[in-house]
């Protein structure tokens, strides 16, 4: 299963995170997850609890945001989304179109319990796992 490879991937970069802020361990992670992006959500969530076991992870919540498919028009200069198997642009239907988003996998942001009456939310404006 591809997706436990990918949830391994996410519980290094977060360990990582945990131990640059000398915190305790992650109480909330936020990844945005394109259709394109060649994961399927519903397989990573059931893999993260898998990779996540005897982690600093392990109690973590896992919130997954699915990010919309958006193409660029190279004849129009249109910004629209688009559906996984029709990459067209909506305002005039032409196929030269650029994936703008709808491929990323991010780490969105990761809530770390710093100690045991305060917390701290830390966000990342696009971390590719």
């Amino acid at each position: 299963m591809h997706e436990l490879s990918v949830a391994q991937a996410l519980i290094d970069e977060v360990e990582a995170l945990i131990d640059r802020h000398q915190a305790n361990a992650a109480v909330r992670i936020r990844l945005r997850i394109g259709p394109l992006a060649g994961v399927v959500p519903a397989l990573l969530t059931s893999a993260f609890p898998l990779a996540a076991a005897g982690s600093r992870l392990e109690n973590a919540e896992l919130d997954l945001i699915e990010a919309p498919i958006r193409v660029r028009c190279q004849t129009c200069g249109s910004e629209t989304e688009a559906a996984i198997n029709r990459l067209l642009c909506a305002a005039c239907g032409d196929w030269h179109t650029q994936v703008v988003s709808g491929d990323e996998l991010l780490l969105e942001s990761v809530e770390l319990d710093l100690r045991e009456d305060a917390q701290e939310q830390l966000s990342y404006g696009g971390f590719d796992v």
